[in-house]
């Protein structure tokens, strides 16, 4: 049943409220995109941004990688030991903090990583096709505006 609420909390705050929802929906249809074809190579989403920031930043910390992938220290815990378990990645002791270690990806995951990256690069490309050019560059330049400002 399709039901439209009566209720209006103002056509500013209506209008807020279909937006976040509608980039919540895409962000989604794109998220299942890249779930579903990182399947292919047995990795995880959150697997995979580990492994990407890596391959294309170089070894890092933990705490880097977890602010880079915007995940939890929890969660990239389990994420980090089984990349290891299954050498993607390796680590070793920071020699400037011995509580902390150095990631790095290994040749096994850099293998991976140059063999799905461009097919999921063409994915993304894809995915943004209904927009030009330009249209994509003012979605990315209005959405980095509200990212900033909050």
């Amino acid at each position: 049943m399709n039901r439209k609420s009566n209720k209006s909390y103002g056509a500013r705050t209506d209008k807020s409220m279909k937006t976040i929802l509608r980039v919540e929906r895409v962000s989604l249809k794109g998220h299942n995109l890249a779930v579903d074809y990182l399947s292919e190579f047995n990795l995880t989403f959150n697997q995979f941004k580990v492994l990407e920031v890596l391959y294309h930043r170089g070894d890092l910390n933990i705490s880097s990688i977890t602010k880079l992938t915007m995940s939890t220290p929890g969660n990239i815990t389990v994420v980090v030991k089984n990349l290891k378990r299954d050498e993607w990645i390796t680590s070793i002791k920071d020699p400037s903090d011995s509580r902390a270690s150095i990631l790095s990806i290994t040749q096994k995951g850099k293998d991976v990583m140059a063999e799905l990256f461009p097919n999921h690069a063409k994915n993304l490309h894809k995915f943004f096709e209904v927009l030009s050019d330009e249209e994509l560059d003012t979605l990315y330049v209005l959405l980095d505006k509200v990212y900033k400002a909050n």
